[in-house]
């Protein structure tokens, strides 16, 4: 495992996952968030975004946690090991309030400095429509994919993978 993607719904622990594989493996880890967000909640501008995810991708060993759709087929290429956290919607949409409570009014650490936690009605419907909208489509882009791909089910699941791997 040198190039290893961390995907999943929103609240359902990629970065905190992808912090503790970072811990056990020794791998630089990047955000896809902290790539494409300027202060303020700005998007920054696409091509300037995929320039900056196309250093990272030309590493030789990295974790990058985040979704971002139009990007995937671009970090499959270059990934060896996939983690989905395919997790139900009522877990994560519970995960994604607790979340805005730790950081209501201030940016978490896996977003850029500018971006405080919030919560609309859009980013809900989002999370709430995740799974249903994204299944089809990780599974169809990881079909020809010949890596590893660990997709797990629970927290307690990629726990017990997270257990067998050993701290860097």
């Amino acid at each position: 495992m040198q190039r290893i993607l961390v995907i999943g719904s929103p609240g359902a622990g990629k970065s905190t996952l992808s912090h503790e594989l970072a811990a056990r493996t020794g791998l630089p880890l990047f955000h896809l968030d902290k790539l494409f967000w300027l202060s303020g909640w700005v998007e920054r501008d696409r091509d300037e975004g995929r320039a900056e995810l196309a250093e990272v991708l030309a590493g030789e060993r990295w974790i990058i946690d985040g979704n971002y759709g139009s990007t995937l087929p671009l970090r499959i290429a270059r990934a060896d090991t996939v983690v989905w956290l395919d997790y139900p919607t009522w877990l994560c949409f519970g995960r994604v309030f607790k979340r805005w409570w730790q950081y209501r009014g201030r940016a978490r650490p896996d977003m850029t400095e500018g971006c405080p936690e919030n919560l609309n009605l859009e980013f809900l419907l989002y999370v709430l429509n995740f799974r249903n909208a994204w299944q089809h489509r990780n599974a169809a882009a990881l079909s020809s994919f010949d890596g590893a791909v660990h997709r797990f089910a629970s927290p307690d699941a990629a726990a017990d993978w997270l257990a067998t791997l050993s701290r860097a």
